[in-house]
């Protein structure tokens, strides 16, 4: 063979010998990606709305319970806190001073169509006399943050329990909620 076929050839064999040697030095391969797990998020978007939508609701809850006013605002959206203000404390308020709050507890939570519906249960004693009712709080994120959106009362009273007059709501439903 001639010099000039031989530098051809080695030539040749060169740049098919490239790229398996490229891939084999890591060089422009994908299968390393393979191997590696993909990194899954701590939880799953409908875990964490109902996870904090549980804490919000929780820290309301908890609020209410020791007549904490600036920490019962502080779980709601900023729409409602004007309307919290003006009756929070009012005479059906949440935080209203002639009620106690000796129980409550989270029922339910689910999706619903303005956020995640927080279902609880409530018991008020006012005077001698005291009263369990159900309360919807949808809870629904306002930019990074999760607050508040609105409060309702959710059917009617459960069966046995007295009638006090009209349920405790410091949080009136706007049409924002």
């Amino acid at each position: 063979m001639r010099p000039t076929h031989r530098r051809l050839a080695a030539t040749a064999a060169g740049l098919v010998l490239l790229p398996v040697a490229l891939v084999g030095c890591g060089i422009g391969g994908d299968d390393d990606t393979k191997d590696e797990p993909t990194p899954k998020p701590a939880r799953a978007p409908a875990e964490e709305a109902a996870a904090r939508s549980r804490e919000r609701v929780q820290a309301y809850l908890d609020a209410m319970t020791a007549k904490d006013v600036a920490a019962g605002r502080s779980q709601l959206c900023a729409l409602l806190h004007d309307g919290f203000d003006l009756g929070a404390t009012g005479p059906n308020g949440d935080f209203a001073d002639h009620f106690q709050v000796p129980e409550t507890a989270i029922t339910d939570i689910r999706s619903g169509p303005l956020g995640q519906e927080v279902s609880v249960s409530v018991s008020v004693t006012a005077g001698k006399s005291t009263v369990t009712r159900a309360l919807v709080f949808t809870v629904t994120r306002d930019g990074s943050d999760w607050c508040i959106a609105a409060e309702a009362p959710a059917g009617p009273p459960p069966a046995g329990s007295s009638s006090a007059g009209p349920p405790p709501t410091g949080v009136a439903p706007t049409r924002a909620s």
